[in-house]
Order: C-alpha cells, then structure tokens, then sequence
C-alpha cells in the first residue's frame, strides 16, 4: 500500500481515475473499441506513466501494480466511459478538469519519488513529467494520434514546471504536503489558462499559422 500522506494519496488517486476516465473516452471516439479495448486503454493512460518511472527507477514490481486502488480505479473509470459514453460530451469541462488533476498530482509525485531514489535535479524533473505524460502517450499512440504532449503546447510545460517546483522545495529542505499541493496547484492552474486562452509555446517561423495539407492514404 502506499505511503505517501493521506491529502497527496488523495491526489494521486484521482488522478489515477481521471485519467482512466480520460483515455477510455478517447478510446470510445476516436478508436470505437469494444468494452475490453476501452478498459485497456483507459487503464494504460493512467498507469502507464508511473509504470515507466518505476521501471526506470527500479522500483520493481511499480507501485501502481502493487496497491490495488490504482488499477481498480483506472478500470472503473474506463467502465464509466463505456457505460456513458453517449452521455459524456456533456461532461467535457469536468473530464479536461480532472485530466488537469492528474496531469498534475503525477507531476509532483513523479519527481518526489525519483528524488527519493537518489536522482540528481534535472533527471528528476526529467522524470516527473514522464510519469504525467507517459500515459497519455501510450494511449494517443495506441490509437494513431500525435501524441498530446507534442501537439499541445501546455500540457507538458505545466508538467515541468510542477516536477521542477517539486525538485526546488525538496532541495531547499521544505518540501511537505503544502509544497506538494501548490506545486500541484501550479501545475493544474497554467494548464487550466492554456486550455482556457488557447495558449501554446512558439512554433517554428516557418510552420506557424499553417498546417501541411493531409498526404493521400496509400
């Protein structure tokens, strides 16, 4: 069972369950999967980041194999997905909300445990926004998409700023559940603005404001 204090448990695990919820929905629209594939990819967005950081880590089996709350949240939010999903273009806002959640509870929890195991500060970072992208990755993936990390300018800024306010409050000695939640906080806010104002980092000159016309298939 994890060790972590009851506020970042929390944190973690709704993370957890929103982004099963998440990845399932976007099985259930861009790739119509049938229940199983729509509860397998939901459980892979959610756990599939802390599973990369734990392998990386050695932290063998990964902790979210080992504490049954992870895998059985990230498959009851996939089931939910299923079971509405003609019902959940009505819960978009939410859903992006709780995305923004866990986007940024794996942030700071990624970073933390990689400081535990003795990493230096910029591996750390390195590795806490692996475990918040890291599924969302697989998932997009999975399904033929560009990955949302590579598409969508603030998603894994917040990330890194999150995973970096981790690593500077554990080194100055104060790192604590305040710290971790207003790093979370931080994270989940810039994420929410960007989403709000439709806001991205720069884009090369020659690419900006256009888009290569879509290649015939083959």
């Amino acid at each position: 069972m994890s060790s972590e204090p009851p506020p970042l448990l929390a944190l973690d695990l709704t993370g957890t369950f929103a982004f099963g919820l998440n990845g399932a929905l976007t099985a259930v629209r861009a790739a119509r999967l049938d229940v199983v594939g729509v509860i397998v990819l939901g459980m892979m967005t959610a756990l599939g980041g802390g599973v990369i950081r734990d392998v990386l880590l050695g932290s063998l089996p990964p902790a979210t194999l080992r504490d049954w709350r992870y895998y059985t949240l990230a498959a009851v939010g996939g089931l939910i997905a299923f079971a509405l999903s003609r019902h959940l273009h009505r819960l978009e806002t939410p859903i992006t909300i709780l995305d923004a959640v866990g986007l940024s509870a794996f942030a700071v929890i990624g970073a933390s445990k990689a400081l535990e195991f003795g990493l230096a500060p910029a591996p750390a970072v390195l590795l806490g926004v692996l475990t918040a992208v890291g599924g969302g990755t697989i998932r997009d993936t999975l399904v033929r998409r560009i990955p949302s990390v590579l598409r969508s300018g603030l998603y894994a800024v917040p990330a890194l700023v999150g995973a970096a306010m981790t690593v500077a409050t554990v080194r100055m000695g104060v790192y604590g559940v305040p710290a971790a939640l207003g790093a979370a906080m931080t994270c989940f806010l810039i994420r929410v603005l960007g989403l709000r104002y439709r806001l991205n980092v720069p884009e090369p000159p020659e690419t900006s404001g256009r888009r290569e016309p879509p290649r015939d298939s083959p």
